[in-house]
C-alpha cells in the first residue's frame, strides 16, 4: 500500500476508536497487540493487512475501509422544519481544552466531569498522550481521567494533532514549571487572519520564559532567576492569554497579581479548578486576579466543567432562525446577559426558570425557552466586548438572526481579522449581507432562504451559523466537509435532529 493510503486508514481507525469511547490501549487489548504497534497504525507508520483492517473493524464495531476511504464528512440539511421539545447544553469547550493544558500542573490523578467529545479535545489528548500522560474515558465514556508520568517526554510529542489546535499554545504555562527547555508546534485552530503570541509572550517572560519561534515550533527556555517582582499586566485582556498566565503563576512559588484578566467564563471554570487543586484564587469574575501558587501540586482531583454559553446561544438562535418554539436548558445566564437584552430589544419572546447551580456548584444556570418571535433590527450596531459585554463568539450568530429581522443590522466583528468576511456565506442561502470593511457587515431582513450546496466555512462559529440557515431553508442544502465544527460541538446534527431537525451526516465514497 502507498504510504498516504496508510495514513488515511490510520486516520479512520483512529476516529472510530475515538468515536467508540476507547484508548489506543484498549483497542490493542482486544486484538492481542501493544498500544505501540496500535499507535504506529494509527500514524500509518505500520503495514497493515486486510484480516488485522478487519479485527478492527469488528472490535469497534465500525466498517473501516470495505467501501474504501471515506473522506470528510459532510451534512445534508433538508430545511424548512420547526424544531420543538428541549435540548441540554453540552459542558464548555473552551473551558474544558483549558482544563486538559492545566491537568499539566498535577502530578496526581486528574478526573473532568462531562468532557466535550469534540475534536478540538481529542487531539489535546493525542498530544498528551503522545508526551506521556495516560488518558482514558470512565463511567462509559462520559468522563475523562488523565494520568502524568513522572517525566513528560516532549521529544515524541504528536506534532500533527499539535498543530490543529491553538489550545496547544496553553502548554507554555504549565511546562515551564516542568523542564528548562522544550518545544512546543506552532498553534493551528481556525483560520481567523493573524494572531500574534506576543501577549503570551509579555506576560509569560516575567516566570522567567523565552521563546524563539523557528521552523514551524516555538523554542522555550527558562530562566529560573526571573520572577514576577510587581503586578502582570496584560496586553490584551485575551481569555487564552489570562489562561495562561494563571497556569504560570499556579505553580510559582508566592502571590501573583494578574491585572487587565479576562473574567469570561472558561477563565471563571479554570480558577475554580485551580482551586480544586489548592490553588487560592481572588477576584474570580473581575479583572484582577491574585494568585497564591502552590509550587508542588500532588493530588487526586475530580472537577465538572460548566456549561458552554457559546453553543446555548447557537441553539437559541436556530429556535428563532427557524422560527420555532425550543427549551434550551442548562444555560449560563450569566454569561449571556446582555445578548438576551438585545434580543429583547429586537422583540424575542422567551421566558426563563428560576437560577440554579452548575455541577461546579459555582456558575449560575437557567432554563430558557424561545417562542417564534416578529423581530426588528436594533438600533445600535452589533459588536463584542470583553466580558460581561457581549461575547465575542456570539457575533456571528446576530449575521443569522438579524437576517430574519425586519430592518438593517451593522455587525462589527473587530477581533479578528477574516470571521466577518466569512459571514457573507449567508448570501448563497438567500441573504442580503454588505461586506463594508474587513470587519463590518450590513445585515438586511427579513430573508427568505434557499437551499445551497457549499463549502463549510473554515472558522468554527461562522460554519455552524451557515448550518442554522440551512436549517431555516426550504429544500435540502449540502455543506461539505464539516471538521471544524466537530471541534467545537458534540453530535450537533444527531442533538438537532432530536428536537426535529433532519440532518444527515455522509461522506463520499
Amino acid at each position: 500500500m502507498a504510504d498516504d493510503y496508510l495514513v488515511r486508514i490510520g486516520k479512520l481507525i483512529r476516529d472510530a476508536r475515538q468515536h467508540r469511547g476507547w484508548t489506543q490501549s484498549q483497542l490493542a487489548e482486544a486484538l492481542g497487540t501493544s498500544q505501540s504497534a496500535v499507535n504506529r497504525i494509527e500514524r500509518g507508520n505500520q503495514n497493515i493487512s486486510l484480516e488485522m483492517i478487519a479485527r478492527i473493524g469488528e472490535a469497534l464495531d465500525s466498517e473501516i475501509v470495505s467501501l474504501g476511504y471515506a473522506g470528510p464528512m459532510h451534512l445534508r440539511v433538508v430545511g424548512g422544519r420547526r424544531l420543538s421539545g428541549a435540548i441540554d447544553v453540552k459542558t464548555s469547550k473552551n473551558a474544558c481544552v483549558a482544563l486538559l493544558c492545566a491537568s499539566l500542573l498535577n502530578k496526581g490523578r486528574t478526573v473532568l466531569r462531562r468532557v466535550a467529545r469534540i475534536e478540538e479535545v481529542y487531539r489535546l489528548l493525542e498530544v498528551l498522550g503522545s508526551i506521556g500522560v495516560r488518558t482514558r474515558w470512565i463511567n462509559d465514556g462520559v468522563d475523562l481521567e488523565l494520568v502524568p508520568p513522572t517525566e513528560l517526554n516532549m521529544a515524541s510529542i504528536d506534532s500533527d494533532a499539535a498543530v490543529r489546535t491553538r489550545s496547544i499554545i496553553m502548554f507554555l504555562g504549565p511546562l515551564l514549571h516542568r523542564m528548562d527547555r522544550f518545544k512546543l508546534p506552532y498553534a493551528g485552530g481556525c483560520d481567523l487572519g493573524t494572531r500574534t503570541i506576543e501577549p503570551h509572550m509579555i506576560a509569560l517572560r516575567r516566570f522567567g520564559l523565552e521563546v524563539a519561534a523557528t521552523e514551524g515550533q516555538y523554542h522555550a527556555r527558562v530562566d529560573r532567576a526571573v520572577r514576577p517582582d510587581r503586578p502582570i499586566v496584560l496586553t490584551e485582556r485575551g481569555d487564552t492569554v489570562t489562561e495562561n498566565a494563571l497556569l504560570a503563576a499556579a505553580r510559582h512559588d508566592g502571590v501573583t497579581v494578574i491585572r487587565n484578566a479576562s473574567s469570561n467564563y472558561m477563565v471563571q471554570d479554570l480558577c475554580f479548578f485551580l482551586e480544586a487543586l489548592g490553588v487560592r484564587v481572588e477576584g474570580i469574575g473581575t479583572t484582577t486576579l491574585t494568585v497564591h501558587g502552590v509550587p508542588r501540586i500532588d493530588v487526586d482531583v475530580d472537577y465538572s466543567p460548566s456549561e458552554d454559553p457559546v453553543e446555548a446561544m447557537s441553539l437559541l438562535a436556530a429556535a428563532v432562525v427557524t422560527e420555532s418554539e425550543l427549551t434550551v436548558r442548562r444555560v449560563p445566564i450569566e454569561f449571556l446577559e446582555i445578548e438576551l437584552a438585545v434580543l429583547e430589544e429586537m422583540g424575542l419572546d422567551h421566558d426563563r426558570t428560576p437560577e440554579y447551580f452548575a455541577d461546579n456548584g459555582r456558575t449560575r444556570l437557567v432554563d430558557l425557552t424561545v417562542r417564534p418571535s416578529k423581530l426588528e433590527a436594533p438600533i445600535d450596531k452589533i459588536h463584542p466586548m470583553p466580558f460581561p459585554g457581549l461575547n465575542i463568539d456570539n457575533v456571528p450568530f446576530f449575521a443569522a438572526i438579524a437576517a430574519v429581522a425586519q430592518g438593517q443590522t451593522l455587525i462589527h466583528d473587530w477581533v479578528y481579522d477574516n470571521r466577518a468576511i466569512y459571514l457573507t456565506d449567508l448570501n448563497r442561502l438567500g441573504g442580503r449581507l454588505q461586506l463594508l470593511d474587513p470587519h463590518r457587515v450590513l445585515v438586511e431582513g427579513p430573508t427568505r432562504w434557499r437551499a445551497a450546496e457549499m463549502m463549510c466555512p473554515p472558522a468554527l462559529r461562522p460554519a455552524v451559523v451557515v448550518l442554522l440557515a440551512m436549517m431555516a431553508a426550504d429544500g435540502t442544502s449540502v455543506l461539505r466537509n464539516v471538521y471544524v465544527i466537530n471541534r467545537g460541538y458534540e453530535d450537533l446534527a444527531e442533538r438537532l435532529n432530536s428536537v426535529g431537525a433532519q440532518i444527515e451526516i455522509f461522506r463520499d465514497i
